[in-house]
């Protein structure tokens, strides 16, 4: 047999094991090792003695939001309220008078100062419309020329608009974010499609080979109800990079004519698509933020005896959503941090199974964040699957610590006892909520210490291997494609990886970068080095 490529000069973790050598025909792994070796191959691709992987799978990430933000002003490296408004200064000076300046990534917690608001916006962007996303995505703050332009009077239910003195700051939490839809909202299909572009080559340098996009179509995180099209349109033109599976937003979902159950139009659901363009889960948000003290909780958030959270949707709502989707086929991916939010969601999903068993349904709980030790005993025996972001841990695990206290930080983005419990693990990024970047986040879910180095739960860390497993077969088992994807085996789609090191060895993990990555067995993208 002749082959498109033989991929040697390397070591390869094939998600089982380690061998040498990689062949590939027609797009697909067809050989491993020695038996790669002896092929004949129209090409032959020296390695250099990189260390091949399967490609990270980020389950649950942001693409076009992330694609579209990089024309943000970046505001993730400030650390006070005043360099946010700084920001926005020296973008609103280049701008025309009447302009929009868009911000994104501020996080309160890293910010002395707190939330900017609007008056400050004000004076930093006299006669512009501003318009600042945190970083979660869970709230905005806006001045008072959008003030002024949204309906305050009819704040959607599951959100606020927050006061001082009777007096709105500017900040919009969680759905009352959709009180700017008459002016945003729908993002040009053209637009979606140039954050895709800008997204997926970015994901390449970075070993991504797949990923779920976590809301499309409508609430919170959906661009366009044309936003389908948008992928498909990014496919035919050979700038959707990587394969992806899109969540449908709950909120575009219908019941259906002849008794077709509640989905989209033509009864499309969960499934529907191919190895690179495919429909994913029904996602659903149940509450919201933590660093943003909005999600539900049992207990009030530490220093804030009056603040439990709450949900973005009604629990009944939340729970008939739920029935409704399974019984129609799909499977659910339902946002929930908080552990009341948590609770609520297994009850929901358990009387859903109850009513209607299905055996290998893959229902999964987006984030999963405040897990308590009863639930993780629930989630497992329902065959549920949790989602938690490793980076978050960095990124957010100071902020997360304030708003829990020290005696909830163990129940917090639990990774080692999911394992433990007998769930497969996926792994994720929620990219652009923080860094998406693979690498940063298998070495934070190795040590589990946040950005001032404090320890955050290190009894749920794991080991570089689980790590890896969770970042490539978990997150293709959580969207029924580990089949073709998450491992290296014959047969399997040859979507890898090169490293310039081990990630299996701890004391490698900050040094490793990415010096190619591979996708159908063609190398997409090549290091400069």
């Amino acid at each position: 047999m002749r082959v498109d490529a033989v991929y040697e000069n390397t070591t390869v973790w094939t998600g089982t094991g380690l061998t040498s050598a990689l062949a590939v025909l027609h797009g697909r792994v067809v050989a491993l090792g020695d038996d790669a070796l002896e092929l004949s191959a129209r090409s032959r691709v020296d390695l250099g003695g990189g260390f091949v992987v399967p490609g990270f799978h980020d389950a649950h990430n942001h693409m076009a939001w992330f694609g579209m933000g990089l024309d943000d002003v970046p505001l993730g490296g400030c650390r006070s309220v005043e360099e946010v408004y700084d920001a926005v200064a020296a973008r609103a000076a280049s701008l025309p008078a009447g302009s929009w300046v868009v911000g994104s990534g501020y996080d309160q917690n890293k910010l002395a100062g707190g939330h900017p608001d609007r008056h400050g916006l004000d004076r930093a962007a006299p006669g512009m419309l501003v318009r600042l996303k945190h970083t979660s995505g869970h709230m905005t703050v806006v001045n008072s020329a959008v003030l002024d332009q949204l309906d305050l009077e009819n704040v959607p239910v599951g959100g606020d608009v927050v006061l001082s003195d009777g007096s709105p700051t500017g900040l919009l939490r969680e759905q009352a974010q959709l009180l700017l839809r008459p002016l945003i909202y729908p993002t040009p299909v053209e637009r979606v499609v140039r954050g895709l572009d800008r997204a997926s080559g970015q994901y390449l340098s970075e070993g991504i080979t797949s990923v779920q996009e976590a809301g499309i179509g409508g609430g919170l995180v959906g661009e366009t109800p044309a936003e389908l099209a948008a992928y498909q349109l990014a496919r035919e033109r050979g700038v959707l990079r990587v394969r992806s599976t899109v969540m449908v937003a709950a909120s575009v979902l219908h019941d259906l004519p002849d008794g077709a159950g509640f989905g989209l139009d033509l009864g499309l659901r969960t499934g529907l698509g191919d190895e690179w363009l495919r429909v994913g889960p029904m996602k659903l948000f149940a509450d919201g933020s933590l660093v943003g003290r909005t999600c539900a909780m049992h207990e009030p958030f530490d220093g804030e005896p009056d603040n439990r959270g709450y949900f973005q949707v009604p629990e009944e709502t939340l729970a008939s959503t739920i029935r409704r989707a399974h019984d129609a086929g799909w499977q659910i991916a339902t946002h929930a941090i908080g552990d009341r939010a948590i609770t609520v969601v297994l009850d929901a999903y358990e009387a859903a199974l109850a009513a209607s068993p299905r055996t290998d349904h893959r229902h999964r709980i987006e984030h999963c964040a405040v897990l308590q030790p009863a639930e993780l005993s629930r989630l497992a025996s329902l065959g549920l699957l949790a989602s938690p972001q490793g980076r978050f841990v960095n990124e957010l695990g100071d902020g997360m610590r304030a708003a829990l206290g020290e005696a909830r930080v163990p129940w917090c983005y639990r990774l080692r006892s999911v394992l433990d419990a007998g769930c497969v693990l996926p792994a994720s990024s929620d990219r652009p909520v923080v860094n998406g970047a693979p690498l940063l986040a298998l070495a934070d879910m190795v040590r589990r210490r946040t950005a001032s180095g404090a320890p955050f739960a290190p009894e749920e860390a794991l080991t570089p291997e689980q790590a890896l497993r969770a970042y490539t077969y978990g997150s293709a088992y959580a969207t029924f494609a580990e089949g073709d994807l998450g491992t290296l085996e014959p047969g399997k789609l040859a979507d890898f990886a090169v490293l310039s090191g081990s990630p299996l060895d701890e004391s490698a993990l900050d040094d490793l970068s990415v010096r190619g990555t591979a996708v159908g067995g063609e190398l997409r993208y090549e290091a400069s080095s």
